[in-house]
């Protein structure tokens, strides 16, 4: 076993994949997105909580080849690899496999099954929410290679180190929820190609295991706000995840490439895949055997769009299944990084335990809520765009307006040093007026905010708007009295 070269590291086995290709050279980078020195050395990790056999058999398990067993441990310059340019194509594959599951199917199935809206509406919602909702994902991955920092300690530059907490919280429940959401589709696919011999619970954890509008004007301007919404929401929860995967990237990569490889890997595949649940659901009022079968599962709808190739068609839905590992992957070591944010108990529990304890928490939530999923798609997504459009717009602000602007770079080393850290209660308090916004805004089964009602004289989600347009006009001032009065 070897420790890490600096007082913050983790013990790394020799054997682990983020050892190989590791730079030569150290050296200090400053620009616009922040500073690199040895001068401030990171904060000691958390104390060991596992001790004995415990702690014999989590060495064993990080000693294997290939695993990485790094949490939130800070990825200092001469850890990184260098991949060249074929790193900005790992970066495209990379988001291209994650959105290419049978969920953005089941998104697109809600714009003309659920919003009762037309072909031209759901594609252009699709198209353009798509591309909006992706930029998140791609900006805060820029910040990866430039801090060697996880997304959710780069929100303690932008929240401060205690109000952050709540985003990682947040970013737990929503990654929780996408693998939930993941194992039911493959559980539904499986028992489906399967018939009567397997059940949609049993397919759950299988899955898991393996990781033109037609009516009125008013009514139809609200269900296309609705439906953009969903579609906004639909990616812009991989924001939490932005920065995790680039952290061994080295400060040289070039924040543009970086924008655009990772912006056109997650909007491509998830626009076409949702345009082609948009196809399926036109066709289902004029296709029995699709409507008989939507009827039953969305699973079985899929099974059915396949009917016309015989047995390579099961085959073909067995892949599309097995595409939720792809998807639900990510998520369960976002959120097991975000638990390790959480404190210093939490960091000292290796993260695989934590994606092991998350895996669990799928299954058993995947089987239970198996006959609800269209609920819980229309509740959840929209959810996620009240909590992450507020904080993107304070680390949009606080990124040009109080670093680039002023050419203030971030300190990469203090990334667990509270002293050094934003208060955050300038961000906390437009934080909570953001949610302020989303709540007047929303328009959910359980609750019509007062502004939403008035959409279109029916009722419209602009939740996440108002989030962004209320954060947006209280976070400069209340930031700049924070900077005056406290200094950081």
């Amino acid at each position: 076993m070897n420790h890490l070269s600096h007082s913050g590291g983790a013990r790394i086995p020799d054997t682990d994949i983020e050892r190989q290709g590791e730079l030569k050279k150290s050296s200090t980078n400053l620009n616009s997105l922040g500073s690199d020195s040895l001068d401030h050395p990171d904060i000691p990790s958390a104390p060991a909580l596992l001790k004995g056999r415990f702690a014999r058999w989590n060495d064993k398990v990080e000693g294997l080849g290939g695993l990485e067993a790094r949490g939130i441990t800070r990825v200092l310059p001469h850890e990184k690899h260098d991949n060249g340019m074929m790193g900005y194509l790992q970066m495209f594959s990379l988001w291209l496999s994650i959105e290419i599951v049978a969920t953005n199917v089941v998104t697109g199935l809600l714009g003309p099954l659920v919003f009762n809206l037309g072909w031209v509406d759901c594609v252009c919602c699709v198209i353009f929410g798509n591309a909006l909702s992706s930029c998140g994902t791609a900006y805060l991955g820029t910040f990866g290679p430039q801090s060697g920092n996880r997304t959710m300690i780069l929100g303690r530059y932008f929240m401060g180190y205690w109000p952050s907490k709540i985003i990682s919280c947040f970013n737990i429940l929503n990654q929780v929820a996408w693998g939930i959401i993941g194992s039911i589709i493959a559980g539904q696919t499986f028992s489906a190609v399967n018939g009567a011999g397997l059940s949609i619970a049993v397919g759950c954890v299988i899955s898991a295991l393996c990781i033109v509008s037609v009516g009125p004007p008013g009514t139809i301007t609200a269900n296309r706000c609705s439906f953009f919404a969903l579609q906004f929401s639909l990616l812009l929860g991989f924001s939490a995840l932005g920065a995790d995967f680039y952290v061994y990237y080295p400060t040289t990569t070039s924040k543009r490439l970086t924008f655009l490889s990772t912006w056109s890997g997650v909007w491509l595949p998830t626009m076409l895949i949702n345009i082609l649940g948009v196809g399926i659901a036109t066709g289902i009022p004029t296709t029995p055997a699709w409507s008989d079968a939507y009827d039953i599962s969305s699973g079985a709808l899929l099974l059915a769009c396949y009917d016309g190739l015989g047995g390579f068609g099961s085959f073909c839905v067995i892949i599309l299944a097995l595409g939720s590992i792809a998807n639900n992957a990510p998520g369960s070591y976002s959120a097991a990084l975000s638990l390790q944010v959480l404190g210093r108990y939490g960091k000292a529990i290796p993260r695989w335990m934590w994606c092991f304890l998350i895996m669990i928490v799928e299954i058993v939530c995947s089987v239970a809520g198996r006959a609800h999923l269209v609920e819980i798609f229309e509740n959840m997504l929209p959810l996620v765009g009240y909590y992450v459009s507020p904080w993107l717009t304070i680390i949009v602000i606080e990124h040009l307006l109080f670093h680039v602007l002023r050419r203030i770079p971030f300190d990469w080393t203090a990334w667990e040093d509270q002293k050094r850290l934003p208060i955050g209660i300038a961000a906390l308090i437009a934080y909570l007026m953001g949610w302020a916004g989303a709540i007047v805004g929303m328009y959910q089964h359980w609750y019509h905010g007062p502004v939403a009602v008035k959409v279109g004289g029916y009722g419209g989600d602009i939740g996440a708007w108002l989030a962004i347009a209320f954060t947006g006009l209280t976070y400069p001032p209340l930031r700049m009295l924070e900077l005056k009065i406290i200094g950081r």
